[in-house]
Protein backbone atom coordinates (compact mmCIF):
# COMPACT_ATOMS: atom_id res chain seq x y z
CA UNK A 1 0.00 0.00 0.00
CA UNK A 2 1.60 3.43 -0.84
CA UNK A 3 0.43 6.33 1.61
CA UNK A 4 0.33 9.24 -0.30
CA UNK A 5 -1.45 11.38 3.12
CA UNK A 6 -1.31 10.99 6.13
CA UNK A 7 -1.91 14.45 8.34
CA UNK A 8 1.32 15.43 10.56
CA UNK A 9 2.12 15.88 14.21
CA UNK A 10 2.71 19.39 15.96
CA UNK A 11 6.42 18.33 17.96
CA UNK A 12 6.37 21.92 18.90
CA UNK A 13 5.12 25.67 19.03
CA UNK A 14 7.08 28.04 20.50
CA UNK A 15 6.37 31.75 21.29
CA UNK A 16 9.71 33.74 21.00
CA UNK A 17 11.31 37.07 20.01
CA UNK A 18 13.63 36.07 17.06
CA UNK A 19 15.12 32.91 15.40
CA UNK A 20 18.37 32.76 13.44
CA UNK A 21 19.90 29.73 11.91
CA UNK A 22 23.42 28.24 12.06
CA UNK A 23 25.55 27.06 8.94
CA UNK A 24 24.92 23.54 9.48
CA UNK A 25 21.08 24.30 9.56
CA UNK A 26 20.72 24.40 13.52
CA UNK A 27 17.76 26.91 14.60
CA UNK A 28 18.90 29.58 17.58
CA UNK A 29 15.50 30.83 19.07
CA UNK A 30 16.29 33.75 21.41
CA UNK A 31 14.01 35.05 24.10
CA UNK A 32 11.31 32.15 24.41
CA UNK A 33 8.46 33.06 26.52
CA UNK A 34 5.43 32.26 27.77
CA UNK A 35 3.99 35.79 28.68
CA UNK A 36 5.03 39.33 27.59
CA UNK A 37 5.82 42.13 30.45
CA UNK A 38 5.35 45.17 28.66
CA UNK A 39 5.35 48.74 30.31
CA UNK A 40 2.65 49.99 29.15
CA UNK A 41 -0.29 49.92 26.48
CA UNK A 42 -0.96 50.48 23.90
CA UNK A 43 2.13 49.63 22.74
CA UNK A 44 3.89 48.25 19.37
CA UNK A 45 5.87 45.22 19.61
CA UNK A 46 8.91 45.12 16.73
CA UNK A 47 8.32 41.14 16.23
CA UNK A 48 6.88 38.39 17.39
CA UNK A 49 7.54 34.85 16.05
CA UNK A 50 6.04 31.12 16.58
CA UNK A 51 8.55 28.88 16.01
CA UNK A 52 6.83 25.59 14.95
CA UNK A 53 8.23 21.53 13.69
CA UNK A 54 5.72 19.05 12.56
CA UNK A 55 6.55 15.06 12.30
CA UNK A 56 5.24 11.56 10.92
CA UNK A 57 2.98 13.20 8.27
CA UNK A 58 3.16 12.47 4.80
CA UNK A 59 1.84 14.88 2.08
CA UNK A 60 1.64 18.50 1.76
CA UNK A 61 -0.20 20.92 3.56
CA UNK A 62 -1.31 24.59 5.24
CA UNK A 63 -0.53 26.14 8.38
CA UNK A 64 -1.90 28.75 10.17
CA UNK A 65 -0.61 30.40 12.85
CA UNK A 66 -2.97 33.17 14.94
CA UNK A 67 -2.78 35.39 17.51
CA UNK A 68 -6.29 35.54 19.09
CA UNK A 69 -7.39 38.80 21.21
CA UNK A 70 -8.43 38.08 25.11
CA UNK A 71 -11.91 38.26 23.21
CA UNK A 72 -10.96 34.75 22.15
CA UNK A 73 -12.49 35.81 18.76
CA UNK A 74 -11.00 38.38 16.72
CA UNK A 75 -7.97 37.08 15.49
CA UNK A 76 -5.35 40.01 15.29
CA UNK A 77 -2.94 38.38 13.26
CA UNK A 78 -2.47 35.22 10.80
CA UNK A 79 0.44 33.88 8.94
CA UNK A 80 -0.16 30.94 6.75
CA UNK A 81 2.70 28.80 4.87
CA UNK A 82 2.76 25.69 2.55
CA UNK A 83 4.71 22.84 3.79
CA UNK A 84 5.88 19.55 2.60
CA UNK A 85 6.89 16.48 3.92
CA UNK A 86 8.04 13.25 1.84
CA UNK A 87 8.16 10.59 4.76
CA UNK A 88 7.23 10.06 8.40
CA UNK A 89 10.23 10.19 9.21
CA UNK A 90 10.74 13.11 7.90
CA UNK A 91 10.14 16.68 9.84
CA UNK A 92 9.51 20.22 8.78
CA UNK A 93 10.49 23.71 10.17
CA UNK A 94 8.17 26.61 10.25
CA UNK A 95 8.65 30.47 11.35
CA UNK A 96 5.76 32.63 11.52
CA UNK A 97 6.64 36.43 11.77
CA UNK A 98 4.52 39.00 12.82
CA UNK A 99 5.73 42.15 13.01
CA UNK A 100 4.78 45.93 14.36
CA UNK A 101 2.07 43.86 16.15
CA UNK A 102 0.17 46.68 18.19
CA UNK A 103 -0.96 45.86 21.64
CA UNK A 104 -3.67 47.74 22.76
CA UNK A 105 -4.74 45.87 26.12
CA UNK A 106 -3.17 43.85 28.39
CA UNK A 107 -4.51 40.44 29.37
CA UNK A 108 -4.31 36.84 28.23
CA UNK A 109 -3.79 36.44 24.06
CA UNK A 110 -3.94 32.88 22.74
CA UNK A 111 -2.25 31.11 19.78
CA UNK A 112 -3.13 28.57 17.59
CA UNK A 113 -1.75 26.37 14.97
CA UNK A 114 -3.52 24.19 12.80
CA UNK A 115 -2.81 22.57 9.69
CA UNK A 116 -4.95 21.95 6.82
CA UNK A 117 -8.07 23.90 9.28
CA UNK A 118 -7.37 21.04 11.63
CA UNK A 119 -6.79 22.72 15.47
CA UNK A 120 -3.49 20.79 16.28
CA UNK A 121 -2.47 23.49 19.46
CA UNK A 122 -3.90 26.57 21.14
CA UNK A 123 -1.93 28.19 23.94
CA UNK A 124 -2.70 30.96 26.48
CA UNK A 125 0.39 34.18 25.85
CA UNK A 126 -0.96 36.85 28.64
CA UNK A 127 0.19 40.12 28.17
CA UNK A 128 1.53 41.83 31.63
CA UNK A 129 1.45 45.50 31.54
CA UNK A 130 4.11 46.58 34.17
CA UNK A 131 4.90 49.67 34.57
CA UNK A 132 8.72 51.13 35.34
CA UNK A 133 9.44 51.44 38.83
CA UNK A 134 8.28 55.13 40.04
CA UNK A 135 6.41 55.43 37.29
CA UNK A 136 3.47 52.84 38.28
CA UNK A 137 -0.10 54.49 39.82
CA UNK A 138 0.30 57.34 42.86
CA UNK A 139 0.08 56.57 46.11
CA UNK A 140 -3.00 56.53 47.69
CA UNK A 141 -3.78 59.61 49.98
CA UNK A 142 -3.08 58.95 53.67
CA UNK A 143 -6.05 57.78 55.79
CA UNK A 144 -7.75 60.44 57.55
Amino acid sequence: MNVTRILPDLQCALVCEDVRQEANGNFILLGVTAFLRVPQVPITASRLCVFTRWCAGVGNFVESVRLIAPDQTTVLREAKVKFGLQDPAHSATNLSVFAQLEIKAGGIYFVEVLVDDVMKLRFPVPIVVTPPPGQGAPPAPPAA
